[in-house]
């Protein structure tokens, strides 16, 4: 008889192989996997969690002859490790238990609750108050892109469609998404930082993504949303809807709409101008010294954060800003920014916390935040009812009492509740007879221990006596060893310990039976309760979100009213004539990190001046003059009254920065490379309305190669591209550009020598500056003396040599530098064309062709 063929001995035991199932179902995720009090990961999830984490690394069993890496964290200890893992970009899901571990046969039950990524967190302590938490999907075709964006915690769905990878760049750098999605084949992104997730092609399909949003908005097609033109966009969309639905794995009702966003609608900065005007990081990585850190002193997280998007996109459109300006001045006048901030601050982050109630996920303290915050409305309204104007006005009206909700919150809800619903003691007394009976009943168990306990003593004699309770073993009576033997024979001998022996009497027991069950259920009977409350609040998300929104712009509205009295700013005028004229200007910066009083300058720019020429010394201020026209400029787009005397500023489209320099390692550019591709940028793309900072431009190359260039892309931005610029220069060659070309202007930044040191002035004067006082800035550099000294004999002697031109030569280029203007030749072959035209030999037939040819050339 042939012998039996072996069975295979299982490798692994029963949890470990529910844990690889479950594994193998989130493998780009880490796996927080519960057991009892802890989250456990194993194998590379442990590996990598305890190198993050800085947590313990240990094993647990073996896999194929080798021990398992384990690690782990206590449950109630989740809320420290998670956002650590998530700003560094790691996925996370989490493993609860769904089973009773009483009725389980083999391991308990276990499913994902939630998956957490970097841009899908919703929770509070998982978020930063201060900035939005961005999701983002790319879909690229050909050279065009369509994008999408969400914040989850407050619902805003955004898209557009972008026709270069140029402006694709310059949006993630405006946005600053946690993460974002890719197609598998996808190109990386040049030198993102941002946390990236891959996903198969074929959650990029344009019906599988037309089908998703029609369902999530309840319409037939999207063409109330404005973006049946965007078919790019809508495949973005659709890719990150599917995602979202994963991620949380529950309806998502605050997601109504979308919002189409187009560049044309604000004034464009690009990624370098972003970074070099520092609006909320300075160029040293922080978050000190920048535009942000001076102006937000937001009363709410939600007026701080729409603050930040205000200034990331500066507005064009005037009549908006104009309404802005006047809201500010209102508040001044009036002095209600003053009465308005003291009630601000007393309310709490509504916009997340009506998303949290959409997803289901919000706590106790959100509902009581909500109540509270809610009460606040009535005292709001009346501080807001004296400002005569309708814009302010009409926020009034947009922030809703909701009465009815406030009115269920408080009866429903304790003063403080608890963090979390899972241990009860959060539906307020009152609410629910139910609740109170079975409460009361667990609740009077504590003096029917007390009397039990009493009564027992005086019964058996015995003082130590106690009736106690423990989570294992129930209700017991607890002797002594000493007074064993004066135990009377109804006790039931329940455990023995050491130095004691515990008792059950059937009276107690059928009191225990009684109190836990009342317990059980009205913990059961609490949660309900709550869930009931969250869905009859998840049908009032819009007007909530309406509310929110109305507090956080009329908290961003009484901030710059503030800003304005406590920093000396003043309205902009905003004009549809083209130019700035701006009296006595600040940077709102650098004046708040002096000692001494800024030096405030003036800045006249019309049609027949549109280029300043910027000379003078290093450190004499000529990138904190250009700068601070630019900060200024902005900050006017986005309602905010400037540091000025006065600001008189035409239409603006673009602002561009070429200031600093530095190298690009991580693709192989050198710092002259960067600064070339800055400048190409900006030559490329301004227009008539852009306003143009470019700063020691041709420096990073030898000196005729970079006074070429710079002479060239003063006469191109001039000549062909009109813009408004400030060109700052040391090469003083290019002072005389305005004697060839009517739109440019010298200015310079003062400066005085006073014995053999140099004392800036930092006056912007009209006219080019006499030397650079290189020597001088040198010195207070702390260059040695001798050095200085050799570099002075030397200056001394190339000037002399200067003023020698050769016999039948000419003068040394630094004198005699006069490049040839630039020529157009599309003008030239007007030109040419124009030139061969006798106008007193042409018939009207003739005369009439020409003026088609002329228009041929043109075109």
């Amino acid at each position: 008889m042939p012998a039996k063929p072996k069975t295979a001995k299982p490798t692994h035991t029963p949890m470990m192989q529910q844990f690889l199932k479950i594994k193998a179902e989130h493998p780009d995720q880490m796996l927080f996997y519960r057991m009892g009090d802890f989250y456990e990961l194993f194998f590379e999830d442990a590996k990598k969690a305890s190198e993050l984490l800085n947590i313990t690394l240990t094993a647990r069993g073996k896999s194929n002859g080798e021990p398992i890496p384990m690690a782990g964290i206590p449950y109630h200890a989740a809320e420290q490790y998670l956002p650590r893992l998530l700003k560094l970009g790691v996925s996370v899901a989490i493993c609860e238990q769904v089973g009773d571990p009483a009725t389980s046969k083999g391991p308990v039950e276990r499913k994902v609750a939630r998956v957490l990524t970097p841009g899908t967190v919703t929770d509070d302590f998982l978020l930063d108050e201060t900035r939005d938490n961005l999701l983002m999907a790319i879909f690229q075709e050909n050279d065009a892109f369509g994008l999408a964006y969400i914040d989850l915690s407050s619902g805003r769905f955004t898209l557009s469609q972008l026709e270069n990878s140029h402006s694709l760049i310059n949006e993630i750098e405006r946005l600053q998404p946690a993460e974002i999605l890719l197609q598998e084949e996808q190109n990386p992104l040049h030198k993102t930082q941002h946390s990236i997730t891959r996903r198969a092609s074929w959650h990029f399909d344009g019906d599988t993504a037309l089908q998703l949003l029609t369902k999530q908005f309840g319409t037939h097609d999207l063409s109330g949303f404005g973006c049946t033109d965007l078919p790019l966009a809508i495949v973005a969309a659709g890719a990150l809807l599917q995602y979202v639905q994963e991620t949380q794995r529950a309806a998502l009702p605050h997601i109504t709409g979308m919002h189409i966003e187009s560049t044309d609608d604000g004034i464009v900065l690009d990624a370098a101008s972003r970074r070099n005007l520092e609006l909320e990081q300075s160029l040293s990585g922080d978050h000190k010294n920048t535009l942000i850190s001076v102006l937000d002193q937001t009363a709410t997280s939600m007026g701080g954060r729409l603050l930040s998007r205000w200034l990331n996109k500066p507005l064009k459109d005037q009549n908006v800003l104009r309404n802005r300006h006047q809201s500010v001045e209102c508040l001044i006048d009036t002095y209600g920014y003053e009465d308005i901030k003291p009630l601000l601050r007393q309310i709490g982050d509504i916009e997340r916390i009506v998303s949290r109630i959409a997803l289901g996920s919000a706590r106790p303290r959100d509902l009581s935040t909500l109540r509270n915050s809610l009460t606040i409305v009535p005292q709001l309204h009346s501080t807001i009812d004296p400002i005569d104007f309708n814009y302010i006005q009409d926020l009034r009206l947009q922030i809703d009492c909701h009465s009815e909700l406030l009115e269920l919150l408080s009866q429903a809800i304790i003063n403080e509740p608890p963090a979390l619903i899972r241990d009860g003691g959060v539906i307020a007394e009152g609410y629910d007879e139910q609740l109170d009976e079975l409460r009361n009943l667990s609740q009077n168990a504590d003096q029917y221990l007390l009397d039990l306990e009493t009564r027992e003593r005086q019964r058996t004699g015995i003082s130590t006596l106690k009736v106690a309770y423990n989570r294992v073993h129930g209700f017991y009576i607890e002797v002594s060893r000493l007074h064993s033997d004066q135990v009377p024979p109804e006790y039931v001998r329940r455990q023995t310990l050491k130095g004691a022996e515990r008792f059950i009497l059937p009276e107690l027991k059928e009191f225990e039976d009684k109190v836990l069950s009342s317990r059980e259920r009205a913990l059961a009977r609490e949660k309900s309760l709550y869930e009931k409350l969250l869905q009859t609040l998840a049908g009032h998300l819009q007007p909530l979100r309406t509310t929110a929104q109305a507090i956080a712009e009329l908290d961003v509205l009484s901030n710059f009213a503030e800003r304005a009295v406590t920093l000396n700013y003043s309205r902009p005028e905003l004009t549809n004539k083209a130019g700035l004229n701006i009296v006595e200007s600040r940077h709102p910066v650098v004046e708040t990190t002096l000692d001494a009083p800024f030096v405030p300058n003036d800045l006249v720019m019309n049609t027949k001046r549109r280029m300043l020429m910027v000379t003078g010394p290093n450190m004499g201020g000529k990138s904190t003059y250009m700068r601070q026209v630019a900060l200024l400029v902005l900050m006017a787009h986005v309602g905010s009254f400037v540091p000025a005397q006065s600001a008189v500023i035409g239409p603006i489209d673009r602002i561009f920065t070429r200031i600093g320099a530095h190298d690009d390692l991580s693709t192989g550019r050198s710092t002259f490379m960067v600064e070339m591709t800055e400048a190409a940028n900006i030559l490329n793309n301004a227009t008539s309305n852009s306003l143009v900072l470019m700063d020691e431009i041709g420096r990073g190359t030898s000196t005729f190669d970079g006074l070429s260039l710079a002479w060239a892309f003063a006469e191109y931005l001039a000549i062909q591209r009109k813009a408004f610029t400030l060109f700052a220069t040391h090469y003083f060659e290019l002072t005389v550009l305005p004697d060839q070309i009517n739109s440019i202007a010298n200015v310079h930044i003062d400066a005085v020598e006073h014995a053999d040191k140099i004392v800036f002035l930092h006056r912007v004067k009209d006219g080019p500056a006499n030397q650079s006082y290189g020597l001088q800035v040198a010195q207070l550099a702390g260059v040695p003396k001798s050095v200085i000294h050799q570099a002075q004999k030397k200056l001394h002697a190339l000037e002399a040599e200067s003023l020698k031109a050769p016999e039948g030569g000419t003068l040394p280029l630094a004198l005699n530098f006069e490049p040839e203007p630039f020529h157009d030749p599309q003008a030239d072959a007007v030109k040419a064309a124009l030139a061969e035209i006798d106008p007193d030999d042409l018939t009207p037939r003739q005369a009439h062709d020409a003026l088609y040819q002329l228009r041929k050339l043109i075109k």
